[in-house]
C-alpha cells in the first residue's frame, strides 16, 4: 500500500489524530467518506456494467455466471477459491428439508478473501448467484429481453438481477472502491458467491470448508420493494409439512356410493377435525406467543397456514373419498424453539385423533416437509448498528427492521456458524420467484448499495 493510501485509510480507521484537536478525527473520517463516495461516483458505469455482464451470462447458465465472478474477484487481488459442493444441512434441530426437494447435484461457490492488515474485525458479504428455472411458461410475458440487460427507466432489468446478481455485483464492487480509495482495511474481507436455490445451501458448504468471519451480510433486494429502507435483522422460523388423512370406503360393489355413505368413513369429514384442531391452535399461539417486532408489523406474531386440501377424485361425486391430504406451513418467532413448535403441532393431531374413535385406530400420518429456526440480530448489535449509520450515511433515510420475510438466507451464518448476520439490498421488483416478470432493480439504489457496503467494510474492519 502507498503512503497516501495508506494515510487515506487510517483517516477513515479514526487512527490518524489531530496532535492538538480531537475534532480532527471527525474531519478526516468525512473527507474520507467523501473520496470514497466519490469514487464509487466515478465509476458508476463501470459498476453497473459488472451486473450487466452477469445479467448477459445468465443465458449460458449458473458456471459461466461463475467463472465472471471468480475472475472479478481474482482482478481485485484477492485469493480465490472455486469450491464443487454437494448440499449440507444443519442440525435437524435447527433446519432441515424433505430429501426430495434438495437438489443433489453439485453447485459452484465462489470464495474471494482479502487479508487485511490485521487490525480489525472481519466481514463477510454472500449473496447468490442462481436464479429460478428458466422455463417457457416463467419466460413468457417479458418485455424486455430476459438476458439482454437493457436500461430503461433508471432501472436494468434482467433474468436473476433482483434475485441476486444485484447482490453479487454489489459486494465486489464496494471492495473495489475501498481498495481503489484507501487500501487495504484492517479485517479479512470474504466475498462469497454461493448458490442457494433448490436448496442448495451454498453458504452453508463454504462455511463447512473453515471460512468464518466475525460477521456477515446477506446482499439481497428485500422482497418488500421497500429497497434500502429494510434491514434484515429478524427471519422467523418456519415449518412446512403434509397431513395424510384416511378413510374407509362402504362395503358395495355399486359404482354409485352415495346411497351407502353412512356405512363409510368419509375422509373428508375426519379431514375436517383435522383442520378445525389446526385452527384451534392457530388462534391458542396467536393469542399467546408474542414477538414485539413483529406484532407491531402485522399485529401477530405466528401464524399457521392451510394452503392445500386434496379430497376424493374430481368428478366423482358419488364415490366416498378415503383419503385426505392437507398441506400447511407454519411461522414462530425467533424466540421459539422449532423443535417445541413441531411437537404442538402434533399434540394437536394426537389431540383430534384421541378424541374420535375411527381417527384414534387410524391416526393421521404427518410429513415434515422443511423446517428452520428463526434468529434476530439485536438492534444494539454492533453489526445492525454499523449497516444503520452506513444506511443514513449514504441515503439521510432511518431505515427500519423488516421483520416479516420468513426462512431469510440471514440465519444460515448464525445458525450454523455462530456469526452474527443481516440483509439489505436496493430497491427491486418483478420478481420471477414471487410470480412477476421482467425484474428489475433500480440502479441509482444499486449504487447507493455499494457506497453503504464500502463504508461498511471501512467501519466495521476498524
Amino acid at each position: 500500500m502507498s503512503r497516501r493510501s495508506a494515510m487515506r485509510f487510517l483517516a477513515v480507521m479514526g487512527l490518524v489524530l489531530c496532535p492538538h484537536q480531537v475534532q480532527g478525527r471527525a474531519a478526516q473520517d468525512t473527507r474520507g467518506q467523501q473520496e470514497l463516495f466519490q469514487t464509487i461516483d466515478e465509476n458508476r458505469e463501470s459498476h453497473l456494467e459488472f451486473l450487466r455482464i452477469l445479467v448477459r451470462a445468465q443465458r449460458q447458465g449458473e458456471e459461466a455466471v461463475q467463472a465472471l465472478v471468480a475472475a472479478r474477484f481474482a482482478e481485485l487481488g484477492l485469493e480465490v477459491e472455486t469450491l464443487r459442493l454437494s448440499p449440507i444441512q444443519l442440525s435437524p434441530d435447527l433446519e432441515f428439508a424433505a430429501e426430495e426437494s434438495i437438489d443433489r447435484t453439485e453447485r459452484i461457490s465462489v470464495v474471494g478473501r482479502l487479508r487485511g492488515t490485521g487490525s480489525g474485525r472481519s466481514l463477510l458479504f454472500f449473496g447468490h448467484p442462481d436464479g429460478e428455472p428458466m422455463t417457457e411458461e416463467s419466460l413468457a410475458g417479458w418485455e424486455h429481453d430476459p438476458f439482454g440487460a437493457e436500461v430503461d427507466g433508471g432501472r436494468v432489468y434482467g433474468w436473476g438481477v433482483a434475485d441476486d446478481l444485484t447482490g453479487v455485483a454489489i459486494m465486489a464492487e464496494a471492495l473495489a472502491a475501498v481498495l481503489e480509495t484507501m487500501g487495504t482495511p484492517g479485517g479479512d474481507i470474504l466475498l462469497g458467491s454461493t448458490p442457494a436455490k433448490r436448496s442448495a445451501r451454498g453458504i452453508l458448504g463454504v462455511l463447512n470448508e473453515g471460512y468464518h468471519a466475525d460477521a456477515a451480510v446477506y446482499l439481497h433486494p428485500a422482497e418488500s420493494e421497500e429497497g434500502l429502507e429494510d434491514i434484515k435483522a429478524i427471519t422467523s422460523g418456519m415449518l412446512q409439512f403434509r397431513i395424510v388423512v384416511h378413510g374407509e370406503p362402504p362395503d358395495t360393489r355399486e359404482p354409485g356410493q352415495t346411497a351407502f355413505t353412512h356405512m363409510a368413513v368419509n375422509a373428508v369429514d375426519k379431514a375436517g377435525l383435522v383442520l378445525n384442531a389446526l385452527g384451534d391452535l392457530d388462534e391458542a399461539r396467536g393469542r399467546r406467543v408474542f414477538h414485539p417486532a413483529l406484532d407491531a408489523a402485522v399485529g401477530r406474531s405466528t401464524n399457521l397456514l392451510t394452503s392445500h386440501v386434496s379430497c376424493g377424485e374430481e368428478g366423482r361425486t358419488t364415490k366416498v373419498p378415503t383419503e385426505c391430504v392437507i398441506e400447511a406451513s407454519t411461522t414462530f418467532p425467533p424466540n421459539e424453539q422449532m423443535l417445541e413448535v413441531r411437537q404442538e403441532i402434533l399434540d394437536a393431531i394426537h389431540g383430534v385423533a384421541e378424541g374420535d374413535e375411527w381417527l384414534r385406530d387410524h391416526p393421521p400420518t404427518v410429513e415434515w416437509l422443511f423446517g428452520t429456526q428463526g434468529v434476530e440480530v439485536a438492534s444494539d448489535h454492533p453489526l445492525y448498528r454499523t449497516v444503520h449509520e452506513a444506511v443514513v450515511a449514504v441515503t439521510g433515510v432511518e431505515p427500519k427492521v423488516n421483520p416479516l420475510h420468513s426462512a431469510s438466507d440471514i440465519k444460515n451464518p448464525k445458525l450454523f456458524s455462530n456469526i452474527p448476520s443481516v440483509g439489505i439490498g436496493p430497491l427491486a421488483g418483478g420478481l420471477t420467484q414471487a410470480g412477476g416478470h421482467d425484474e428489475w432493480v433500480d440502479i441509482e439504489d444499486y449504487i447507493n448499495a455499494i457506497k453503504i457496503c464500502a463504508r461498511i467494510i471501512v467501519d466495521w474492519s476498524r
